[in-house]
């Protein structure tokens, strides 16, 4: 689906949205890896909760980020109508060393999480 209503205004809340880099980093990720959960961004991107839920905040109120509850958690990504616009933006942003270390360390969690998830269901057989 693509955007059918752009205007400055929301075009300007998507610009400012992308002129901290917290918050193009929180982007990057969920670009990237299509849904988090607010403790993976803190806990990849070294960040509080506090500055995490405060820029997840700000991306949700600019109209950027969808948010899907299950249980006690929230996962968040990117609203598919926007996704055009901001690939566009990270087709120029991809090989930045910063961005490729996040990628990485979101990797590294993600193969320790189903390190700990076979270890255990082997317990349990």
């Amino acid at each position: 689906m693509k955007l059918k209503h752009f205007n400055l205004q929301y075009g300007s809340q998507i610009f400012k949205s992308f002129s901290d880099e917290a918050r193009i980093r929180i982007l990057f990720l969920l670009y990237n890896h299509e849904e988090l959960c607010i403790s993976d961004i803190e806990h990849i991107l070294e960040f509080t909760q506090t500055k995490t839920s405060r820029h997840i905040t700000y991306l949700k109120n600019a109209g950027l980020l969808n948010s899907r509850k299950v249980d006690q958690w929230v996962f968040y990504s990117i609203k598919e109508e926007v996704m055009g616009i901001v690939a566009q933006i990270f087709k120029y942003l991809n090989r930045d060393q910063q961005l490729q270390k996040d990628n990485e360390i979101y990797e590294v969690l993600r193969s320790n999480r189903e390190l700990a998830i076979i270890k255990t269901q082997n317990r349990f057989e």
